[in-house]
């Protein structure tokens, strides 16, 4: 499904339905786009669907920034866009992140190729005038009816 988003408000709504309607626990998101395409403000929507008013930002630099949630699971956001090679993610334990009471959204998972699970759902943004175009493809059979 491919869907254009006029601006940041339109794809934070459009995040939070998807978390809302599709995310489940245990899941792993891959997040495609060129840097600056909207994948933070994506996780951002997603967050605020399940109320976390806290501030969201790219874990460009700490590589993994980590969200309780009030339901009990933990919200993973990586940033692997400066990762050298993908063994540097054995030397965080990156395997210990993806658990049952958890969901990970993954910005360049290319990166981490051979060490991460496989994605539940894949969202591509690519920028296109003042807004985004987003690509969404669900792998898992686990969705909301």
């Amino acid at each position: 499904m491919n869907v254009f988003l006029a601006d940041e408000a339109e794809t934070l709504a459009f995040a939070g339905r998807f978390f809302a309607e599709r995310v489940r626990p245990g899941w792993v998101v891959y997040l495609h786009g060129q840097l600056g395409a909207g994948k933070t403000t994506f996780v951002r929507g997603c967050l605020r669907a399940t109320g976390y008013q806290g501030i969201v930002k790219s874990p460009t630099y700490t590589l993994v920034e980590e969200y309780r949630l009030d339901n009990g699971l933990t919200l993973y956001h990586f940033d692997l866009y400066r990762l050298n090679d993908s063994s540097e993610l054995e030397w965080m334990g990156i395997r210990d992140y993806f658990r049952p009471d958890s969901i990970a959204f993954i910005e360049w998972p290319e990166r981490g190729a051979g060490l991460l699970p496989a994605p539940d759902a894949e969202v591509a943004l690519k920028p296109q005038g003042q807004g985004r175009v987003i690509g969404l493809t669900e792998a898992s059979s686990t969705t909301a009816d």
